[in-house]
């Protein structure tokens, strides 16, 4: 596995680039759809592949772990054979969850108590236990056990949570040294960064997590509740220390804008759940903006949901069609708006990784980032 640097923008950090995996090749930028437990929500794998183009997915440790469990997913090959997935797939390490679920966790220096959501048994994540679940999952790219902090976090703690996040990743690194994958397929450890949102910290964990010279590096605790301002200011002054040579993870971001305007600062991956979520709730990414499908003004208007998207269902469905199925509550009107979102996010970077190629990235990136976060 290694990340190959195509072509660097002129006006912008944005840049072309490829993930090589034994699953498949990823180009960047890329946005990978959240599969949270081995389903992206209202689609199905066919759908993943052909119509929204995903080239890479992601899973997550905690849950998987909890449902259907490690010795479901070993006998079954891995998440990849479980779900009829062959193309890469990445997942959270359960660090996330130190931040989700603060209410009901208790951390220490190996690790960290989480009480289930399922049925509140305890359960004991360490760095160690992190690694031997993701190998069991199988996932290409797998993260480093952290600590997400909260928005607004002071200084003080910042400093020890990083601190342990540090101490945890040397861990994570010993303990894959000292294992080997349960599949036909390399597995790579993805370093995070932390630090909130005090450059001094973050300058110092991107520093630390550098010296690794892993494939790629991830950017955490960012878009945890912080304004855009300080999103972009963390995220710019990180890559501008992360090494040029390695891939660029932008966890958990974010609105389109944001993603275009992440791109330009140097991300090459993203992921986030906004899409499928907002999907859920008749919220629709489009081209001219962001629309209320269950709006009244949409009740009638048999147009296309989106006439400039690629994807079938914006050209088959009406937004009249889609309001009713939403409203009353069918599944088939989740269904379409996921499918059109993920879809929208991966035609999105696509046409990102065009316009980077062609040399006028940032005045189409300024154009799009205002046409986008208009609200229809």
């Amino acid at each position: 596995m290694h990340f190959e640097l195509l072509h660097q923008d002129k006006e912008t950090n944005a840049r072309l680039g490829l993930v090589h995996t034994d699953h498949g090749t990823i180009t960047t930028p890329i946005f990978m759809p959240v599969g949270t437990v081995g389903s992206v929500k209202g689609v199905h794998q066919q759908e993943l592949r052909d119509d929204i183009q995903a080239q890479i997915i992601l899973g997550n440790t905690y849950h998987l772990f909890l449902r259907p469990g490690t010795d479901i997913l070993e006998k079954a090959g891995g998440l990849h054979g479980f779900m009829g997935w062959e193309r890469p797939i990445l997942t959270d390490s359960g660090g996330y969850q130190v931040y989700s679920l603060a209410g009901s966790r208790k951390i220490n220096e190996d690790g960290v108590r989480f009480q289930s959501h399922l049925n509140g048994s305890y359960l004991y994540f360490t760095p160690e236990k992190a690694i031997e679940i993701q190998r069991s999952i199988g996932a290409d790219i797998i993260m480093a056990f952290d600590e997400c902090t909260p928005y607004p976090c002071d200084y003080k703690y910042a400093k020890n949570s990083m601190e342990l996040t540090h101490r945890w990743l040397k861990r994570c690194y010993d303990h894959m040294d000292q294992t080997k994958g349960l599949y036909a397929h390399e597995q790579c450890l993805f370093p995070i960064v932390q630090g909130s949102t005090y450059k001094d910290l973050r300058t110092i964990s991107a520093e630390t997590i550098a010296e690794y010279g892993t494939v790629g590096n991830a950017i955490g605790g960012l878009s945890v509740g912080e304004p855009e301002d300080e999103l972009y200011e963390m995220t710019e002054h990180v890559c501008s220390i992360l090494p040029k040579d390695k891939a660029r993870y932008l966890m958990g971001v974010g609105t389109p804008w944001n993603i275009l305007e992440c791109i330009a600062l140097g991300i090459d991956m993203f992921d986030c759940v906004m899409p499928s979520r907002n999907a859920r709730h008749g919220m629709l990414f489009t081209w001219e903006g962001t629309i209320n499908i269950k709006n009244l003004k949409w009740a009638d208007d048999f147009s296309p949901i989106d006439e400039n998207s690629k994807v079938w269902v914006d050209q088959v469905y009406t937004k009249a069609y889609l309001r009713h199925l939403i409203k009353a509550q069918e599944y088939l009107g989740i269904q379409i708006a996921t499918i059109h979102n993920l879809a929208f996010y991966l035609e999105l970077v696509e046409q990102a990784r065009q316009h980077i190629k062609a040399g006028d990235f940032l005045s189409w990136k300024n154009t799009m980032v205002k046409q986008l976060s208009q609200r229809r």
